[in-house]
């Protein structure tokens, strides 16, 4: 053993890629193994398809997630999904904004700086995106979507000091993934309850960053084409296996870019998350064909960002 190696030992840190793919004894907090998510559910209308997409095809789908911002969803848009939420008992995960990739700067925007798109520019849009935050809360919101390191410690400190709900779900967006185990280990530290991991890691480092870490992860099983475009639907038995507690995430390759989404690409957005929630059928389908044992949480399980009703 290396001097590295030992070092990282002797921090309860794994000293190298877990190549055995021990099986994740960890759980959600109801027992089950795995969730699913539907991400870029825009607003009212395509969350209302979602829902009616995933009854036809008789499955559960445990979370979708926003990405356009909450500053772009009217305080009525956000009631109603939260509605949808509550009723359904499903987590309703928004996004927050305004980011670096809607800001007047240029550097989000170089092919190197691609990268801080989701991040904050200075302490004012900071404290706008925290105030978007304590609106989407306000009208009944329970799960946000961050991607700076600032905010998830911002409003960690607002839960702490009674600002925000305690229940309130931080979940770490694709665009600050950790991509290692200490680096999940200090996300979690500052307040991140559940981490999108990139769509690229292999089993072997998903092990890793498991043996580290309990907050449940998410893995786009299909990514989006800016996102590598990968599509991994073989390997989902042995993601459940060695990373439970999971989300398996549908993303959708060969799709359009929607963000920010509005009245003028409201249909591409809608009809392309109906058809995630068919890869959702399609990839489920195959996970109960080679890994009939693992659960998936049902409706209003414990853990998950339900909206409350305002």
């Amino acid at each position: 053993m290396n001097r590295a190696q030992a070092f990282a030992a002797s921090l309860g840190l794994p000293n190298k890629e877990q190549y055995q793919l021990p099986t994740s004894e960890k759980r959600f907090e109801d027992g089950a193994h795995y969730r699913v998510e539907i991400p870029s559910v825009e607003g009212p209308a395509i969350l209302e398809s979602v829902i009616a997409e995933s009854n036809k095809f008789g499955i559960t789908v445990n979370r979708v997630s926003q990405g356009s911002g909450i500053m772009l969803l009217s305080d009525s848009d956000i009631r109603d999904m939260a509605q949808m939420g509550n009723t359904e008992g499903m987590e309703v995960c928004l996004f927050v904004g305004p980011r670096m990739s809607f800001d007047i700067g240029g550097m989000a925007y170089s092919s190197s700086g691609k990268v801080l798109g989701g991040r904050h520019a200075g302490m004012d849009q900071l404290l706008y995106a925290l105030e978007e935050v304590f609106r989407a809360t306000d009208l009944g919101i329970r799960s946000i979507l961050v991607a700076d390191e600032g905010l998830v410690w911002l409003i960690d400190q607002a839960k702490n000091k009674g600002q925000l709900p305690t229940d309130l779900v931080v979940k770490i967006s694709a665009m600050m993934s950790p991509t290692n185990p200490v680096s999940a280990k200090i996300t979690t530290e500052l307040g991140g309850n559940t981490l999108n991991l990139a769509g690229d890691i292999t089993l072997p480092q998903l092990s890793s960053i498991r043996t580290v870490v309990d907050a449940p992860v998410d893995l786009y099983v299909e990514s989006p084409d800016d996102m590598g475009g990968f599509i991994r639907n073989y390997e989902i038995p042995e993601i459940v296996r060695v990373a439970s507690p999971v989300y398996l995430k549908f993303g959708l390759r060969n799709a359009t870019s929607v963000y920010p989404a509005g009245a003028h690409n409201k249909e591409v957005a809608r009809i392309q998350c109906v058809e995630k929630v068919n890869r959702a059928h399609l990839g489920l389908q195959l996970l109960e064909r080679y890994n009939s044992t693992a659960v998936q949480s049902g409706k209003f399980a414990k853990g998950l960002g339900i909206p409350t009703v305002i």
